[in-house]
C-alpha cells in the first residue's frame, strides 16, 4: 500500500454509537470499560462518537469508560457536530463543540467532523459558517485533524471535495454490500476520495450489523471457504484491505464483539486473492436478496410527526419474509409498534426519507408493511 494519511494507525475504531445497555437502556459504563480496556491493550487507538449519539450519553459513557480512565495520549478521538439535528440556529450548532469538549472532558479532539452531509442538508453547513468555525478551532488547538461524514452520491462528494480540498480525512460508509449499491455508491465515492488523496475512516463496515448475520446463502458460501471465522471478520477485513483507510470503525455492543474483532484485527492481513473471490461470489449472493437494508441508524425517527418506529418495522417485515410465521408477521409488528405510530399513521411528509443515509424510500416501504397490522 502507498504512504498516506493515518496509514500507522491500528486499522480496527472502536464506534461508541452502539454501546452495550442496562436495561433501563442507560449505558452500561462498566462493561463498556472493559470493552475500552481490551482495545487499548491491543493497540488500539482510535474511538469514534458524535454530539447526536444516544442524545449525548456517548459523549458522557466516553469521558466515564476512557478519558477519566487513561492519559490523553494513549488514545485519540474523535466526534461530530450536526448542523441538522437537535439544534436549530447557528449558535447552537456551533455550541456543539463546545458541549462536546464539556461531556467528553478530553481537552482537544484528534478528530472532528462535520456530521452526516447528504443533499437535504449540506448547505446547512455553509448557511452557519460551520466550515470556518471548526478551522478556527483547529487553529486555537482544539482539533487536529477535521473532515466531514458523508451519506450522499458521488457528484455531491466530487462538488465537496473540490469546494474544500483542504479537509485532513472523511468518513464513508463502505462495505461489500454497497460497493455497488447505487444507493450507497460505495465504490465510487471510495474511488473520488483517493482521487482527491484524501484518507479514509469507514463507517457501517458491517452495514448495521446485518453483515454479522447475513442471509443463510452467504453464511454458506463463508462457512464453506473458512469455517472458524466470524461472518463479522469478512467484512471488516474486506474494508480494511483497501488502501488510504485510516481505520474501520466497529460499533462494539459487548465483549464477545470486541474479542472477536479483536482477534483478527490486533494482527491484521489484507484479504488474499482466494478470500477476494469469496467475497465476490457472496456479493452476488446478496444480489438476489429483496431485503430493506436498513441499519437501523433512527435518523428517520427523530422528528416524525406519527412517531413511527420505521427501523423496527422494516426488521418485523424482513424477519417475516424470511420466517413466515402463522399470523403473517401481525403479533411481531403489534409488539414492535406498541405504544408507537403503525406504518399506516404514515402522513407521507417526507422528513425520514430526506434524513435517511440509506436513501431508502421509506414511503412506499411502509405502505408494504401495513399489511401486517
Amino acid at each position: 500500500m502507498a504512504d498516506y494519511f493515518g496509514k500507522e494507525i491500528f486499522k480496527l475504531g472502536f464506534g461508541l454509537m452502539r454501546l452495550p445497555k442496562n436495561a433501563d437502556g442507560s449505558i452500561d459504563i462498566p462493561q463498556t470499560s472493559k470493552m475500552v480496556d481490551k482495545f487499548i491493550a491491543a493497540g488500539g487507538t482510535y474511538f469514534d462518537t458524535a454530539y447526536v449519539y444516544d442524545n449525548g450519553d456517548s459523549e458522557k459513557a466516553t469521558k466515564a469508560a476512557l478519558v477519566d480512565r487513561y492519559p490523553r495520549d494513549k488514545f485519540t478521538l474523535c466526534t461530530k457536530l450536526n448542523a441538522w439535528m437537535m439544534c436549530h440556529d447557528e449558535k447552537s450548532a456551533k455550541q456543539q463543540f463546545y458541549t462536546s469538549l464539556e461531556r467528553t472532558g478530553a481537552g482537544y479532539f484528534d478528530f472532528y467532523l462535520l456530521h452526516a452531509l447528504q443533499r437535504s442538508n449540506y448547505r446547512k453547513y455553509d448557511e452557519y459558517h460551520i466550515w470556518d468555525f471548526v478551522k478556527e478551532q483547529k487553529k486555537k488547538g482544539l482539533i487536529k485533524y477535521y473532515g466531514f461524514s458523508f451519506h450522499a452520491d458521488p457528484a455531491l462528494l466530487e462538488e465537496i471535495l473540490t469546494e474544500h480540498p483542504d479537509v485532513d480525512f472523511i468518513q464513508l460508509q463502505i462495505n461489500y454490500a454497497d460497493w455497488e449499491n447505487p444507493g450507497v455508491a460505495s465504490r465510487e465515492c471510495y474511488e473520488i476520495a483517493r482521487r482527491h488523496g484524501v484518507s479514509i475512516t469507514v463507517m457501517e463496515p458491517v452495514k448495521g450489523g446485518s453483515l454479522a448475520n447475513p442471509i443463510q446463502k452467504v453464511k454458506d458460501i463463508f462457512t464453506a471457504a473458512k469455517p472458524d471465522a466470524s461472518f463479522a471478520s469478512w467484512a471488516i477485513r474486506y474494508v480494511a484491505s483497501l488502501d488510504g483507510i485510516i481505520t474501520v470503525l466497529s460499533g462494539m455492543s459487548n465483549l464477545s464483539q470486541m474479542e472477536d474483532n479483536l482477534s483478527y484485527m490486533k494482527d491484521f492481513k489484507p484479504l488474499s486473492v482466494d478470500e477476494q473471490k469469496v467475497i465476490a461470489a457472496v456479493q452476488a449472493a446478496l444480489n438476489e436478496d429483496k431485503s430493506i437494508p436498513c441499519t437501523a441508524c433512527h435518523y428517520c425517527t427523530d422528528g416524525c410527526p406519527a412517531q413511527i418506529p420505521i427501523p423496527e418495522i422494516f426488521a418485523v417485515k424482513n424477519d417475516e419474509d424470511k420466517n413466515k410465521s402463522w399470523d403473517g408477521g401481525k403479533q411481531k409488528y403489534a409488539i414492535a409498534t406498541q405504544g408507537k405510530g403503525r406504518a399506516s399513521n404514515c402522513v407521507e411528509c417526507g422528513q425520514c426519507e430526506s434524513a435517511c443515509p440509506q436513501h431508502l424510500p421509506i414511503i412506499n416501504l411502509l405502505k408494504e408493511c401495513r399489511g401486517m397490522e
